[in-house]
């Protein structure tokens, strides 16, 4: 008489690896976000290059384009009267930009220019975007904003 002996092998619980997947997970997100926070916690300073352009388009109708920029793209993250208060803007680290605050104020036009143009963590680059004249109606227009202040 023949008997056949059942081979098993031990079963793993599959609910062990959850601890060990989310750990992956944790530390993948933290990973991937040290450049963005390493990139936001420093200054943001524009090249003195950058910072020493003049707007060539300071005019009434300038701002008047750049309000209609602004509305578009703008007003989500640094809201509508320019204070960083944007319905996206607790969503964000670090927090938008308040455009009525003396430090905005005291940058210049092409230092803001440049930041609008290049970018940095949560504020997207425009150059890509708008075309120079329509950065520069952008500038106008929330220099507008500071007067309102």
């Amino acid at each position: 008489m023949t008997h056949s002996k059942k081979i098993t092998t031990p079963r793993r619980d599959r609910g062990n690896f959850l601890p060990q997947i989310a750990v992956l997970i944790g530390a993948a997100l933290v990973a991937s976000s040290l450049p963005v926070l390493a990139q936001t916690a420093a200054p943001w300073v524009a090249p003195a290059a950058a910072a020493a352009k003049k707007n060539p388009f300071a005019g009434k109708a300038e701002a008047a384009a750049g309000k209609q920029i602004y509305g578009t793209i703008c007003v989500t993250c640094h809201g509508a009267t320019g204070r960083g208060d944007g319905p996206a803007a607790a969503a964000l680290t670090p927090k938008p930009a308040n455009y009525t605050t003396s430090a905005i104020s005291g940058e210049s036009d092409g230092s803001l220019f440049w930041k609008l143009s290049e970018g940095r963590g949560a504020m997207v680059a425009f150059k890509g975007t708008y075309s120079e004249k329509q950065r520069w109606e952008l500038i106008t227009y929330i220099r507008t904003l500071q007067e309102k202040r």
